[in-house]
């Protein structure tokens, strides 16, 4: 529910219009019927009289003010529609790209793409017939007032009559509620079985295992075909009861009425206005019960919404991840607001101020200070060490150790300003769907001249002469249209052309040959002069190029120092050094191995 008011409170404009819309569409409708009984009386009194012509060119005028009010009304509910659905998938969408892997870990695949999907639209549809709901509720009160005025017995009839068949229709909302409820659980787990089988119809090929989930999908989707016909034979007697429930109260209400004109307690122009309201209001009793359905629906989706939302982010806690993205907490569920834009313009700010002061970046869990303006390599004889010291530099898991950018810790600043200043471009590069000129263009800033630098700096030529169309060429899901070294390339000038402060590239260089590498490198740190830039790799070729080598062990900085005079170190007997020749030397060995070996290790030719 607070989730449902948030978002009505979000659109308030649009359904504040659309409301008043269908207020002034029911109250016209609802006049037609007192206007056609009073043209009757007038005209039997008097035959064609002044009066008798006003009162036909009010009702032409009702008429086509109510016309109007409908047209303009159904382009608001629409955009009430397109509001709340819309806002729901990007406030879903915002929040899984914040959560990365978290999401994964406590929600099926299938059940946040439902969430997107389907229930996004569920509450759409909710936020589309709120304001007709809300005019028949006007309406209602008209015709109660006029009623109640021109017959007391038969203006009870009506106002008890209504409530008491839209209650019997209510009866019905619980066992759909219910069902409905089944259905989306059945739906949710379809599309994870679905989605999962997919992503590992390679490995189901080579072990034969392919027949067992298709059979495993079959009685899922049985089950979820159980649920629906459970969902469509209430939704269709819910659908029959209110057409026969409103013609049963009509023809009451006829009957009660005629007793009345010939007991000469009505006119017979009031007898023909009372069955227009029965049979006008039976349109509001049809949007009261439209509502609860689609409420109803919307309930059961923002629950699975909230349930996407509670999901914590990897990095951060839920207050610092409001100050970044503008999120609120309404009943324990994080809420997205427009204030996220204020995170951007603090982002601008960030990419404005290029008089900031470069600054030291200090990992207080292996004492490793990465010192400003210059190209710092990480080296460790276990690489699960060195990747972990990287996912801290960018604040991606708060729980591993602190981390200082200029003697503040990244977790007392906004994670909007920590993902601005600090840019991680990890091991295994993450491509999508679409042109090369936008993957590499994450940050938006329109400089082609900056594009092709950076895909010089990457030595990624050859994915741009590749592709027939050049930058605005297409890149398939996951860059499958690519070899492992061509998507470290591309992700490596993705990485160069956030000019980020501080930049950490993870083995950039891992999937290339060593002619490429030793090119990379080079270009690379004259690239990043002046700038910081920390790369974990234990490779010669790039260990040569770097400002300074840090030497992990055991967790803490070890030795320190540039490459070449580690190496002199070494020999002239100092352990830390030796230790440091001893990884460097391994990594050269594998690198020097036949040809052969290169395809296990993903090495571009």
């Amino acid at each position: 529910m607070t989730f449902l008011g948030w978002l009505a409170r979000r659109e308030a404009g649009v359904l504040l219009l659309a409301v008043a819309l269908a207020v002034v569409e029911s109250v016209a409708l609802a006049a037609v019927p007192y206007l056609l009984g009073t043209a009757l009386d007038e005209g039997l009194a008097d035959g064609l009289s002044q009066a008798l012509l006003r009162t036909c060119g009010l009702l032409v005028l009702v008429g086509l003010v109510g016309a109007g009010a409908s047209a303009l009304g159904h382009i608001g509910e629409i955009g009430g529609w397109l509001h709340g659905a819309f806002r729901t998938s990007r406030l879903v969408g915002h929040h899984v790209t914040r959560t990365g892997d978290a999401i994964s870990d406590e929600l099926p695949t299938g059940e946040v793409v439902s969430t997107v999907a389907s229930d996004a639209f569920h509450i759409g549809n909710m936020m589309e017939v709120f304001p007709r709901f809300v005019g028949s509720v006007v309406a209602y009160v008209v015709v109660a007032a006029v009623v109640l005025q021109q017959s007391v017995p038969l203006g009870l009839a009506i106002l008890v009559g209504l409530p008491v068949t839209t209650t019997v229709l209510a009866l019905l909302v619980r066992p759909l509620h219910a069902r409905q409820a089944v259905h989306r659980e059945a739906s949710g787990r379809l599309t994870t079985l679905g989605s999962d089988t997919v992503s590992g119809l390679r490995v189901l090929r080579g072990i034969g295992g392919e027949d067992v989930f298709a059979a495993r999908y079959a009685e899922q989707s049985q089950r979820v075909r159980a649920a629906g016909v459970g969902v469509a034979s209430t939704s269709a007697v819910l659908q029959a009861l209110q057409v026969l429930l409103p013609g049963l109260f009509v023809a009451g209400v006829v009957w009660f009425g005629a007793h009345l004109a010939l007991r000469g307690e009505i006119t017979a122009g009031q007898l023909v206005a009372f069955y227009g309201y029965t049979a006008f209001l039976s349109e509001p009793l049809r949007a009261a019960t439209q509502f609860v359905q689609m409420f109803t629906r919307a309930r059961v989706g923002a629950r699975k919404v909230i349930a996407v939302l509670k999901v914590r982010p990897a990095a951060g806690t839920v207050a610092e991840s409001e100050a970044a993205d503008g999120v609120g907490t309404t009943d324990g569920a994080e809420v997205g607001t427009d204030h996220a834009a204020g995170a951007a313009a603090r982002g601008s700010d960030a990419r404005g101020s290029e008089d900031r002061a470069a600054a030291d970046l200090v990992d207080l869990t292996t004492g490793v200070r990465i010192r400003p303006g210059r190209t710092t390599a990480i080296v460790s004889s276990r690489p699960e060490d060195s990747a972990a010291l990287a996912t801290r530099l960018g604040r991606f898991d708060d729980a591993d150790g602190a981390v200082t950018l200029d003697g503040t810790a990244l977790t007392d600043l906004p994670l909007a300003e920590v993902r601005e200043r600090v840019v991680v471009a990890g091991a295994t590069p993450q491509l999508f769907t679409g042109r090369l000129r936008d993957e590499l263009d994450v940050r938006d800033r329109g400089d082609e001249a900056a594009l092709y630098r950076a895909l010089e700096v990457a030595d990624a030529h050859d994915v741009l002469s590749s592709m027939p169309d050049g930058l605005d060429g297409e890149i398939t899901e996951k860059g499958r249209s690519l070899s492992g070294g061509q998507r470290q390339r591309v992700a490596l000038a993705r990485a160069l052309l956030t000019e980020a402060e501080t930049l950490v590239l993870v083995e950039p260089t891992s999937a290339v040959d060593a002619h490429t590498e030793a090119r990379i490198a080079t270009r690379l740190v004259d690239h990043r002069a002046g700038r910081t830039t920390v790369v974990v790799s234990a490779s010669p070729l790039v260990l040569e190029h770097a400002d300074e080598v840090v030497l992990l062990d055991g967790g803490r900085e070890r030795a320190r120092g540039t490459h070449r005079d580690l190496l002199a170190r070494a020999v002239a007997g100092d352990p830390d050094a030796a230790a440091y020749r001893l990884v460097v030397t391994r990594e050269a060995t594998a690198a020097d191995e036949p040809a052969a070996a290169a395809p296990a290790h993903g090495k571009d030719a």
